[in-house]
């Protein structure tokens, strides 16, 4: 689409082709079918002229041989382009340049190559030919961006092509504002895209950015500041290069900040400036990165005293031989009379009398390259009108789809050394040999940073406004610092991973439980069911003999409910293995708190008995006799059982057990448990608590009692070894929480159970198989009698 448009612009601007052209011979003009303007900055006025009147600028101040050089090429372009039997055949390119030697003073010389036979038609002229706006087709130039932002607007209005060698704004990029504007080098975006890549390359953070005071200059500060957003690279220090810069002042807060990094985005005048500036300072020790402008400065780097300042790198246009350029200088003769050559117009006229070809063949050939192609961009559009024939190709947004930056360093000899490249077009290609630099710091690559950069597994703590200037910190156990990711936030590992103090990284944790194949599983559930035998076995002994004496003083029925209960606690037992699930954890404390109360209850009613037959009958027989009328014994009981279950209905309820993974002990490990809450069951615990000192504070009243009838001792010991059960397994689980928890924590259980089973049932049971001459009513009596005796006495 650009290409077509600036075959149309020109089209539009050839119905005016056979005007005749007459302008003077000379190195400015020459006559041609079509013309072609061209605006150089040959000569430059850097200080305002104030007049009373409009008058022209005098452009005489010392010639640029540079730019001179590239005026040169454009002459030869055309000269090239007529001779050519391939490329606008039986057409001839005719040219008139102009010294554009002021950014904002040169508008006669804009005027004159958009007028016509020496007049300039309103545009609001009613039925105004399009043909008769401009004397010429297409105009090469202006070389910097603020000079072309001076003039551009007046050609786009009637779309007269520019086509500009020099001028790399982005804003020219802006088509609704230069519809008819193209350029034949890459944008600052480009550039400064390659400028970012160096930086990050070398891993320099901490740099400063020193720009021209003009459009081509801040346009590229803005361009940086956005490209280097998300990056780790911070702007210490910016500053503005014009004629009133301080540079001792500046060179000074450069050197205060430990600045090592300069990026120089200036135009080569101002460059010299700043780096003369340096080397009469003495600033030493520093990496200058060039921009285009003046990255191939032929003068510099044989400066005396240049290799103090360091090291400079710099991104150029690549240097491109144009073939018969050299032997076109040595043969032209116009070069060295040019001043002889008359003045057919103001800014058409130079002094190169002093010159010779050698000066101008060899000069810098910064952007030389890029006039040629402008040259032929206009001629291969002026013969896509003519023959559908195309070469040179644009973007949409009027830059060109092709070229590269070279990447140059200023070696200790004075040359300046192609290092590296940096490709667009087909694709990006970025490569640097950083073996070819030769190091100030003698080989080392310098650094460049605010802070150090945090060992492994450190986060950083930014100090101040700069994200390179931080502190280091430590990532704690559980975390990890993302080192590809954020650098300045320590990320907390997921549940099913850990990471030791100071990570970069979390592994996945080992998860750890009993399973019912664990040799310590299998023992306990066999003494489980070992119990649960016992218990059956008793009970049926306990049946058998129901109506001895030993039976009836155990409790007679109350003896059933008893073992009943302690076979339904043991099943508790057998879920605390294998991977716990909401059901499992349930079934963990259920049935033990809930029977294991009733079991309680029964032993207390035991001991109040037993308290009540042997001392406090005689004392309080109308207690004692109130007791016996209404069952109070099972009325303890049931009451103890319907307030357990309610007690865990409403616990369980608010907060059931369920499946928890222990992480906190071993970090590097899940232990599969139950999570009990402690609102959940502090109401059936404090129950169970309670029932166990009211047993133990009854059976201890009773512990003078017959030597041979003594119940409350057996009952007595068996809650000592209760206390002492859970006391012993409260210190295991205050001091240890890993996966062998689970088994002490049933090993637990199932000693509650076997000490009333051992201390209390078993010795009854002795006494039914082995001691029968025990077990009579005789026997019994005489015991109570003795008692009796003993307590009157």
């Amino acid at each position: 689409m650009p290409n077509f448009l600036l075959s149309l612009c020109i089209l539009e601007s050839l119905l005016h082709a056979f005007t005749e052209v007459n302008v003077q011979a000379s190195e400015f003009q020459l006559e041609g079918d079509y013309l072609v303007g061209g605006l150089f900055d040959i000569h430059h006025v850097s200080t305002l002229v104030y007049h009373d009147r409009p008058e022209a600028i005098d452009c005489s101040s010392p010639l640029f041989l540079s730019s001179y050089r590239r005026f040169q090429v454009m002459r030869f372009s055309v000269e090239e382009i007529n001779n050519s039997t391939e490329l606008l055949p039986n057409v001839s390119l005719g040219y008139e340049i102009f010294d554009h030697c002021s950014d904002i003073q040169n508008f006669p010389a804009t005027l004159n190559l958009i007028s016509v036979n020496g007049s300039i038609q309103p545009w609001s002229e009613p039925h105004k030919n399009l043909s008769r706006v401009s004397k010429v087709i297409a105009v090469v130039g202006p070389f910097s961006s603020t000079e072309t932002l001076t003039v551009a607007p007046l050609f786009m209005m009637n779309l007269i092509p520019i086509v500009s060698y020099g001028a790399a704004s982005s804003a020219f990029s802006e088509k609704s504002k230069f519809p008819s504007f193209l350029r034949t080098v890459h944008s600052n975006k480009n550039i400064i895209e390659v400028i970012v890549n160096i930086i990050l390359h070398f891993n320099w953070r901490w740099v400063a950015f020193l720009n021209s005071d003009d459009e081509f200059g801040i346009d590229g500060l803005e361009l940086f500041i956005k490209r280097t957003e998300n990056t780790d690279i911070c702007m210490a220090y910016i500053k503005l290069l014009n004629d009133n810069v301080n540079y001792t002042r500046m060179f000074k807060q450069i050197e205060a900040q430990k600045i090592n990094i300069i990026i120089v985005f200036a135009p080569k005048r101002t460059a010299e400036a700043l780096i003369e500036s340096a080397i009469r300072l003495n600033v030493t020790n520093k990496v200058w990165v060039a921009g285009d402008t003046w990255s191939l400065n032929e003068k510099l780097p044989k400066e005396k005293g240049i290799r103090n300042i360091g090291t400079v790198l710099g991104v150029s246009q690549p240097v491109v031989a144009i073939p018969g350029f050299n032997d076109f200088i040595y043969s032209s003769k116009s070069w060295n009379d040019c001043e002889n050559a008359g003045q057919k117009f103001c800014n058409e006229f130079c002094n190169s009398s002093s010159l010779s070809a050698e000066d101008i063949v060899f000069i810098d050939p910064s952007f030389s390259f890029p006039v040629y192609s402008a040259v032929h961009s206009v001629a291969n559009a002026l013969h896509n009108v003519f023959c559908l024939y195309f070469v040179i190709q644009f973007d949409e947004n009027g830059n060109p789809k092709f070229g590269r930056y070279s990447i140059v360093f200023w070696n200790h000899s004075g040359a300046i050394e192609e290092i590296g490249f940096y490709t667009f077009f087909p694709s990006i290609n970025y490569v640097i040999d950083n073996n070819k630099i030769q190091w100030y710091t003698d080989g080392k690559v310098p650094s460049s940073q605010c802070s150090r950069e945090c060992p492994k597994g450190y986060a950083k703590r930014q100090n101040g406004i700069h994200k390179c200037c931080f502190a280091c910190e430590i990532c704690p156990n559980g975390t990890f610092v993302n080192s590809t990711d954020d650098h300045y936030k320590c990320v907390n590992c997921k549940d099913t991973e850990w990471s030791a103090e100071g990570s970069t990284s979390c592994s996945l944790r080992v998860v750890e439980y009993i399973p019912f194949t664990d040799i310590g599983a299998i023992l306990i559930m066999c003494g489980a069911w070992s119990f649960i035998g016992l218990t059956i076995a008793t009970s049926v002994l306990l049946a058998i003999n129901y109506n001895t004496p030993v039976v009836r003083s155990a409790g007679g029925p109350m003896c059933f409910l008893i073992l009943s209960c302690l076979t339904l606690s043991s099943l508790s037992v057998f879920f605390y293995f294998d991977k716990p699930t909401e059901c499992f954890c349930i079934l963990r404390s259920l049935p033990f708190i809930l029977f294991y109360s009733v079991c309680l209850a029964c032993f207390v009613v035991r001991s109040f008995q037993i308290v009540c037959i042997f001392k406090m009958a005689a004392k309080f027989p109308m207690l004692y006799s109130w007791w016996m009328k209404y069952h109070g014994q099972w009325l303890l009981i049931t009451g103890t059982f319907v307030t357990q279950a309610l007690l865990l209905l409403i616990g369980y309820s608010c907060g059931p057990p369920k499946p928890y993974n222990e992480t906190l002990w071993y970090p590097e490990k899940i232990i599969l448990s139950c999570e009990i809450g402690l609102k959940a069951n502090s109401g059936p615990v404090i129950l169970l608590l309670f029932l166990a000192c009211l047993c133990f504070i009854f059976s201890y009243m009773g512990k003078n009692l017959p030597k041979n009838y003594n119940e409350a001792e057996a009952i007595t010991f068996c809650l000592f070894l209760l206390i002492l059960t859970w006391i012993i397994f409260a210190t295991v689980y205050m001091l240890y929480r890993g996966k062998h928890i689970q088994t002490v924590n049933a090993l637990a259980v199932l000693s509650s159970l076997y000490s009333f089973l051992l201390w209390y049932f078993l010795p009854k049971c002795y006494i039914i198989i082995f001691q029968s001459q025990k077990n009579t009513q005789q026997y019994f009596q005489g015991l109570i009698q003795n008692y009796t005796k003993t307590i009157s006495q």
